[in-house]
Order: structure tokens, then sequence, then C-alpha cells
């Protein structure tokens, strides 16, 4: 069984460049190869553009186009625990997008996707997603007033960001959802100063344990945020605005404490492997 869809409003760009079927989306080599050295042999990333119907010049549409070719059985398993139903790799991400964005948190537009099947399992699968336009991911590119000297005015936009930035992720916690991946990389801004989560492949509603991946979300994160940028008294503040309090409880220093643990652990394993720990360093 094979399925093929892409938005009529990008349709037009997508035929200009012959990505007319499933087929011809497996055998596209134009654009920007986006594969890196940890990603898995049966996936694959490119960057292109399109152009809006009837419009050849700028601003042209970044897309990013993952694909999954025979993806191994556990991994599909897998999928399928997390979503509770037979799904592909690349539909998981797509319905992870749709859900999230129709309860108010800020994902990529996903504008096209497709799946064949061979019999119960999946053969390839993709996910066609439009870029964040002036979108910067955190980890690449925090706001300017991280930079320089700690003035009084940039001590103020500092705490805003980081109370905001706490109460997306809670947003996002609120709905049941947890990411799995919830590194700085992963969260993007835009000019205008909203967040948008990206990268929802992983991204899934734990019928258990949700507790226990909340921890390791904001684990992540905390993880994550560089020490140079991020004091601990940032930290804490981050952690007061998440968790609704003035004054953190016994409850809620226990919750820090096991973020912490978390995150040593994540640091020692990395620093096993030669690679270099943010949130100390």
């Amino acid at each position: 069984m094979t399925d093929f869809f892409i938005d009529p409003a990008y349709k037009t760009g997508f035929d200009r460049l012959g990505l007319a079927s499933i087929e011809a989306v497996f055998a596209f080599g134009a654009g920007k190869n986006l594969t890196k050295e940890n990603l898995a042999s049966h996936r694959s990333r490119i960057e292109f553009q399109i152009y809006p119907p009837g419009r050849i010049e700028s601003p042209a549409v970044t897309v990013f186009l993952k694909r999954y070719d025979n993806p191994p059985i556990m991994t599909q398993l897998k999928n399928w625990l997390s979503a509770k139903k037979r799904v592909s790799c690349a539909l998981a991400e797509v319905e992870a997008a749709q859900k999230l964005a129709a309860m108010g948190i800020n994902t990529a537009k996903m504008i096209g996707w497709g799946q064949v099947w061979g019999g119960p399992f999946e053969k390839r699968s993709f996910a066609a997603i439009e870029e964040i336009r002036d979108g910067q991911s955190l980890e690449k590119n925090l706001p300017v007033f991280f930079n320089g000297p700690a003035t009084a005015e940039n001590l103020v936009l500092r705490r805003q960001f980081i109370k905001q930035l706490a109460l997306f992720v809670k947003k996002f916690h609120d709905t049941g959802f947890r990411h799995r991946d919830l590194y700085l990389c992963h969260i993007f801004r835009v000019p205008d100063g909203r967040f948008y989560l990206i990268d929802l492949a992983r991204v899934f509603k734990p019928a258990l344990f949700g507790e226990m991946y909340r921890i390791k979300d904001v684990a992540q994160l905390h993880y994550s945020a560089p020490a140079k940028c991020f004091s601990k008294t940032d930290r804490l503040r981050f952690l007061r605005a998440y968790l609704g309090r003035r004054k953190l409880n016994a409850g809620d220093k226990n919750f820090a404490r096991r973020i912490n643990s978390k995150a040593m652990r994540m640091a020692k394993h990395d620093a096993r492997h030669g690679r270099a720990v943010p949130f100390i360093t």
C-alpha cells in the first residue's frame, strides 16, 4: 500500500522539481545533503527550495526532506509502541506536529508526506517540512542580550527570555506529550520572540512513566544550556517559572535534584567520548 500527499498550496513547487510521486522523492538528489555522521543509515535529509505558484522570483520556500528507507523492524516496533498503533517513521512526526499545533504549540509546518508498506512493515516513508522563516535554533543563536557584559537592561531581557522559555516548555508538557530529545537545538525562536518546537520524530504521549520522561526532557534542556550564558540563578529562575512557584517546596527540590542527576549522567557519558559538556563548560 502506498500513500502520497503534498499540500495543494505547495504542489506546483514540488511538480516543478519532478517530485510528483514517492518514487521521485526517493530518487531526488538535488539540494543540500544534511546527512551527518551519527545519522542512521536508513535515514537521509535534504534541504531544497521551491517557489510559490506563478512566481519564480525570490523569496523561495525552504523545505527539509526527511526520508526513511527500509527502517529496521525493531525501530518500527518501537514507533508503534510509542504511537499505540502501526505508523511509519515519517508519519509519526507528521501526526505529532499536527496534534501539537492543534493544541497551540508552535511547530514547523508539514507540507508533504508519503509511505510505502510491504505487508505489515514499512518499506519507506518521507516527510517534507517547511522552514521556520527567520527562525534560529537556541543552540546556535541565543538572543544578542546574552552577549557582552551583564548590564541592567540585558539582565531584564535575559530574565524575560528565561521565563518565556520555561512557560513554553511547561505548555508543551501540559499537553501530556514528551519530546525525548529536548535540547536547545530543537527549540527555535523567531524575531518576535515566539518559540517553535522541531524534530518531533520521538514525540509521544506516554501511558506510563510520564514523570520520568518529563524529567528527561528538562534535564536535556538544562544539559544543553551553556554555562557561559546561564548561571545557577538563571536555572533556578527557569525552574520556578516552569513549576509556577515563587519558592520551591520539598517536592520541587527533589524534582531539581533528579534533573541535575540525569544531566550529570549525561555529562559522564559525553566526557568518556571526548565530547564537551555545555552546562559545565
